[in-house]
């Protein structure tokens, strides 16, 4: 039996409240219901529409969506709602209960260059993971099967994945003009057949290590760590994951004010990374931190 967690997702709708999972819930389609017969396909949707106040309920690949009428506010049954949600899944109550799996979804992907030479960015019209992954090789692989495949390349280097892109780094044996064209179509039927990306075991495992970390953050750091932490995730993931690459809190040293990250996926061995650590991250630090920070060193993930 899958075990699921939600995460409460305000958004731009003040009557909309997005409950965010772990797993993917439908893999291609999206789903709109506005009433109890509506939902007749959605076992979870017809539950939820038993609550007086939900409206419309909404079904993508990683989350539901809950639009309500105006007897209550949120602050008061959104805790209550992703409980009774994580109840439903964990007891086995599907989202959809006869999801069209042979239907083919058109799916894109289209490749984007990144600062590093050596790494290329296949960018899908669906979400891949709900985790990033990096893969240092095809052992490394062992519960993902895309990555294991895009490893049979010779010339396939290392592999990282997001939320809906894929970044290749190569050997220096081919040049990307005669690989890219390659790689895009071999991603895109694969996507396109349905096949899995990571395994439960692979999902599972990356989900263990997020709370760790977390935990750790939340009990063991000290408050110019969490500063520092909540900078990089508000200012410098977006832009870092926009090139096609990651980038995660290592450590902080309070006696030589020295920061230490991990940069994953396009990042790792770049020859701009130093240029960007020095020139935007580390002046960012020092600038919102004042007298904390004086260093950042990267470490390649």
């Amino acid at each position: 039996m899958r075990s699921y967690k939600i995460e409460i997702r305000p958004t731009n709708h003040k009557s909309i409240v997005k409950f965010e999972t772990d797993k993917f819930l439908v893999e291609h389609e999206n789903f709109e219901f506005k009433n109890i017969e509506e939902a007749e396909k959605s076992p979870i949707a017809q539950k939820l529409f038993h609550l007086p106040f939900v409206k419309t309920v909404y079904i993508a690949q990683n989350f539901i969506a809950i639009q309500k009428y105006d007897i209550v506010e949120w602050e008061d049954v959104q805790e209550e709602v992703a409980q009774q949600i994580t109840q439903y899944l964990n007891s086995g109550i599907a989202a959809i209960s006869q999801p069209d799996t042979n239907k083919k979804i058109p799916i894109t992907v289209y490749a984007e260059v990144t600062p590093n030479p050596g790494v290329m960015k296949f960018i899908a019209n669906k979400k891949l993971v709900v985790k990033t992954a990096e893969f240092k090789n095809i052992d490394d692989a062992k519960n993902a099967p895309i990555a294991q495949a895009l490893f049979h390349f010779p010339f396939v280097k290392e592999v990282f994945i997001d939320e809906n892109y894929i970044s290749v780094a190569k050997y220096n044996i081919a040049e990307w003009e005669e690989i890219t064209m390659e790689l895009r179509e071999f991603i895109r039927n694969y996507l396109q057949e349905g096949k899995e990306i990571l395994s439960e075991e692979a999902v599972a495992r990356a989900k263990k290590t997020d709370e760790k970390i977390k935990e750790e953050q939340t009990n063991n750091l000290d408050n110019t760590s969490k500063q520092i932490i909540a900078i990089l995730e508000e200012y410098v993931k977006p832009a870092v994951a926009s090139d096609g690459g990651n980038i995660v809190f290592e450590s902080y040293n309070a006696e030589n004010k020295s920061v230490k990250v991990i940069l994953q996926g396009a990042c790792s061995g770049c020859p701009s990374s130093t240029i960007t650590l020095k020139n935007g991250i580390e002046n960012m630090l020092k600038e919102m931190l004042q007298d904390k920070v004086e260093t950042v060193e990267a470490i390649n993930g």
